[in-house]
């Protein structure tokens, strides 16, 4: 009876022992730690942003929701969820110092970038333009105008080249943060604001007074948004790519994407269609 239950002891000892071997990187951590740390931008809506409640919103933050179930699954316990608010200038430095494990809001995915961190598949395609106020008129003549950027994004260098390449001269004002970008506007202190479509969109819809803005139709950039994960953490990178996989396979993305765009605009954007099928890769 003593060596059966020895025996039984081991394997269950061995079996538990296999079972935790099965997780590594992130997945292990939060399985010890019962917890996930997800980075978010406090002001990009409709992706990420503060709620009136003060709880983190939006498109980006739905999508890391679902991304949470799966990791439940996939390490057979409960996982809370603390969200850590993150800016343009610190997003990255806080994934490889595991100040968060992920990136959720609007991330452009580029190759440089890929040398601090992993993206996952593409949750959003977008493109830059510009705000302006409708009473300005300025629509795209930009020469001589004062035009605000976030510093520390791809939009700083989007917006040099497209100068550059059209023989523009302006001025170009290095901002803080999106919100400010409306504030500047509506100050007087810039002319026009650079941003992703969604992001301005977004921006628009949260402002007390959206009719003041318009946004301009012509995109003068293509990017897509993902979310972010440390480097060569394969399996961790591997449950959110399933996760965003089986939203778009069964088009619960598009209930996402109608819930945080349809105020605006009740057809979806051919490109993101394109997305929804790239996306949708089988088992």
């Amino acid at each position: 009876m003593r060596d059966m239950l020895k025996a039984v002891l081991f394997v269950i000892f061995f079996a538990t022992t296999l079972s935790a071997q099965e997780l590594t990187g992130t997945l292990l951590q939060i399985k010890k730690t019962g917890i996930i740390k997800i980075g978010y931008r406090q002001d990009q809506p409709p992706m990420s942003y503060l709620g009136k409640d003060g709880i983190p919103v939006g498109y980006s933050i739905d999508i890391c929701k679902f991304i949470v179930t799966g990791i439940e699954k996939k390490i057979h316990g409960d996982v809370k969820v603390e969200y850590v608010p993150v800016t343009a200038a610190d997003r990255f430095d806080a994934l490889s110092h595991n100040k968060i494990d992920l990136l959720c809001g609007s991330t452009s995915k580029t190759l440089s970038r890929s040398e601090l961190v992993d993206f996952t598949l593409p949750t959003f395609v977008t493109g830059a333009t510009f705000m302006i106020l409708k009473s300005s008129q300025i629509m795209n003549n930009f020469a001589g105008k004062r035009i605000g950027v976030v510093k520390g994004t791809t939009m700083v260098d989007s917006v040099r080249e497209l100068f550059k390449e059209t023989g523009v001269v302006a001025d170009i004002v290095m901002l803080n943060a999106t919100s400010e970008g409306v504030k500047a506007l509506e100050e007087g202190k810039i002319d026009a604001f650079a941003q992703e479509q969604a992001v301005l969109i977004g921006q628009a819809l949260k402002a007390p007074n959206p009719e003041n803005f318009s946004i301009l139709p012509n995109l003068f950039t293509y990017e897509s948004f993902a979310l972010a994960v440390r480097r060569n953490d394969a399996d961790f990178r591997l449950v959110a790519d399933r996760v965003i996989a089986h939203l778009c396979q069964t088009k619960e993305i598009v209930s996402i994407y109608k819930k945080w765009f349809g105020e605006f605009s009740s057809s979806m954007p051919t490109a993101f269609q394109a997305l929804i099928q790239i996306n949708a890769i089988p088992e």
